[in-house]
């Protein structure tokens, strides 16, 4: 086990109003087994127990599956480690004397609440407008009862692992929540169930990303930013279906 010296560049920021600033604070003794947010627990600790004000910064269950990790660390979303949300980076990471640069993530959808807290709810009215499914209640059916090809089964367990961080909103130049969108509409409308609200669904929830953040341009820096490693060929999926929805949609309208 190793022991760290190392050095934080921490943005601290009261709210959306305030100026913010970057503050450096001292990490001695920070063990190379820690997570990173472990190695904050720390840190507060230590500010704490001087009478100064601790780090604000998001977390929940530390187990890479909430997605509240949200940290930009040396310019990387959830920092240097692919596959990896910030929770589950261990210090071991980064080396003895280092520098960590800690800032929120920044896009003009994610106003920052407190230091490197930032509000994400933008998200969440994507999800509202078609995130979901409208079907009977009622007893359990059968397992087996809807056939489902292991292929189209693979790839809306692949969509569905999104965990809505918002790195790649982050990690995007435009600030665009394409890949997140594309995941969340995938993963529904790739399965039998989802397929009868399939183009309103699309519809929905694409437009409402466009009120909220930048286009895509096929950067494709949020697929190394995620996590969970998406690809950006469920945006090609959710860019096809959209454009279905407009001719559905106007079929729809000349019946009414």
């Amino acid at each position: 086990m190793t022991t760290l010296n190392l050095t934080l560049k921490v943005w601290r920021q009261d709210g959306s109003d305030d100026a913010g600033r970057f503050e450096t604070i001292d990490a001695p003794d920070v063990l190379d087994d820690m997570s990173f947010l472990e190695m904050l627990d720390i840190v507060n600790e230590r500010l704490t127990n001087e009478g100064r004000e601790p780090i604000a910064f998001d977390h929940d269950c530390r187990e890479g599956i909430c997605g509240t990790c949200s940290l930009m660390i040396n310019g990387q979303a959830h920092g240097p480690q692919p596959g990896t949300a910030t929770c589950q980076l261990h210090m071991r990471k980064f080396a003895d004397g280092d520098t960590i640069v800690i800032e929120p993530f920044r896009a003009a959808a994610f106003p920052i609440i407190k230091d490197l807290m930032v509000d994400r709810s933008a998200l969440d009215r994507i999800v509202e407008q078609g995130g979901f499914i409208t079907a009977p209640t009622g007893g359990a059916r059968d397992a087996n009862n809807t056939l489902i090809p292991k292929p189209v089964a693979d790839s809306s367990m692949d969509a569905a692992q999104c965990i809505g961080c918002g790195a790649c909103v982050a990690a995007c130049p435009n600030g665009a929540a394409n890949l997140f969108t594309a995941a969340k509409v995938a993963h529904l409308n790739l399965l039998p169930q989802g397929q009868p609200e399939r183009y309103a669904r699309v519809d929905a929830m694409v437009r409402t990303m466009e009120d909220h953040f930048g286009s895509c341009t096929n950067h494709a820096e949020c697929e190394a930013a995620c996590p969970k490693i998406i690809s950006i060929d469920f945006i090609a999926l959710m860019n096809k279906d959209f454009l279905k929805a407009q001719v559905a949609n106007r079929r729809y309208l000349s019946r009414t």
